[in-house]
């Protein structure tokens, strides 16, 4: 599949999944590696004082799910054979997962 064989409408909703999960990656590293929630996500999200001390892991998290967004989307911008475009598809699905674990290893 090429970006020649789809209509526009897709081709700008791809983009726009690659560009959010790009953003969620670059986001979810400066959480972790800052080891602080911006500001906005703690007043938006009325984060708790307990909550606030696990930055890294929502970071970490939150990266893993932008990179198996971002690797899913890879196939159908890439020109790359079927098998290889399956393995990337089960390693976004295996990151998803990882990132599910990972949210649910967060004490609330």
């Amino acid at each position: 599949m090429s970006l020649y064989d789809e209509d526009p409408v897709t081709i700008a909703l791809r983009v726009g999944v690659m560009v959010l999960s790009l953003g969620a990656v670059v986001l979810g590293v400066r959480v972790a590696v800052s080891r602080r929630f911006p500001a906005a996500w703690v007043r938006l999200a009325r984060v708790k004082l307990d909550e606030r001390s696990e930055p890294v892991q929502v970071g970490i998290a939150q990266a893993t799910i932008g990179a198996g967004l971002l690797i899913a989307q890879a196939p159908f911008f890439i020109s790359m054979p079927l098998p290889l475009g399956r393995t990337l598809f089960a390693v976004s699905l295996l990151l998803l997962l990882t990132a599910a674990g990972a949210f649910s290893l967060i004490r609330r």
